[in-house]
C-alpha cells in the first residue's frame, strides 16, 4: 500500500437496516469497502431545516482506505435516501497488520 495510504473507519447513518444493507452490499461488491457492519437500530435526535426531530436510523461503519474515502461518500449520497447522509471519516491509528492490510486487498481497484 502506498505510505500515504492508510485504513479508515467510515461511520454512517440510514433510513433503516434495508438501505444500510442495500448500499452496504454495493460498496463492498464495488470494492469501495472491505466490510461493513451494520449496527442495531438507534435514536437520534437532531435539528434539521429549524425543527428538533427524533427518528429510528441504522448506523454502519465502512472499512476501507483513505484514497477511496471520496468514492464511497460519493457512491453513498448517490444511493442515499437523505439529502445530507451522516457520513465521516475516521482515521485508523494501528491494528492488526494482517487485518489492515486485508483491507488494503480488498479495496484495490480489480
Amino acid at each position: 500500500m502506498p505510505a500515504n495510504d492508510k485504513p479508515v473507519l467510515m461511520y454512517g447513518t440510514f433510513a433503516n437496516a434495508e438501505e444500510a444493507a442495500r448500499i452496504g452490499g454495493d460498496l463492498v461488491d464495488a470494492r469501495l469497502a472491505a466490510c461493513v457492519n451494520i449496527l442495531a437500530p438507534i435514536t437520534s435526535i437532531y435539528v434539521w431545516q429549524g425543527k428538533r426531530e427524533t427518528a429510528a436510523e441504522t448506523p454502519m461503519l465502512i472499512k476501507t482506505m483513505a484514497s477511496r474515502a471520496d468514492s464511497v461518500i460519493a457512491r453513498v449520497r448517490a444511493l442515499h435516501s437523505y439529502d445530507n447522509p451522516a457520513l465521516v471519516v475516521v482515521p485508523v491509528e494501528g491494528g492488526s497488520a494482517d487485518f489492515l492490510a486485508w483491507i488494503a486487498a480488498q479495496t484495490a481497484p480489480a
